[in-house]
């Protein structure tokens, strides 16, 4: 059974840094792709970033371009992601996802099979 662990988030001000983690568990073959996803007060279930788990291809919502930075660690299972000069339109909540599958449409909420319980993240202005 497959295990989706999220932390790092919390209070920051506006034009700070947070990271998020995921701590995977579970995988008998590992993901094809886990990816961030977002609940806002305007958005529900926003896509973030994914990363293709085996080369490391990533893609972003372009919202977040440039300021967020999506990672993996294949030897320890742990997925990251880097939120530089966070705004308070990236106030929401957070939530790992993987996806066991092949799929082309990964900024697709329904192409991820595993989530995580999520984790608050909160911009001041």
């Amino acid at each position: 059974q497959v295990q989706l662990v999220e932390s790092g988030g919390g209070l920051v001000q506006a034009g700070g840094s947070l990271k998020l983690s995921c701590a995977a568990a579970g995988w008998t073959f590992g993901p094809y792709a886990m990816g961030w996803f977002r609940t806002t007060s305007k958005m529900e279930r926003e896509f973030v970033a994914f990363i293709i788990w085996r080369d490391g291809r990533t893609d972003y919502n372009d919202a977040v371009k440039g300021r967020f930075t999506i990672s993996r660690d294949r030897v320890k299972n742990t997925l990251s992601l880097q939120m530089d000069n966070v705004q308070p339109e990236d106030t929401g909540t957070y939530y790992c996802a993987g996806a066991s599958k092949i799929s082309v449409v990964l900024k697709m909420w329904d192409a991820y099979d595993e989530w995580g319980q999520g984790t608050q993240v909160s911009v001041s202005s």
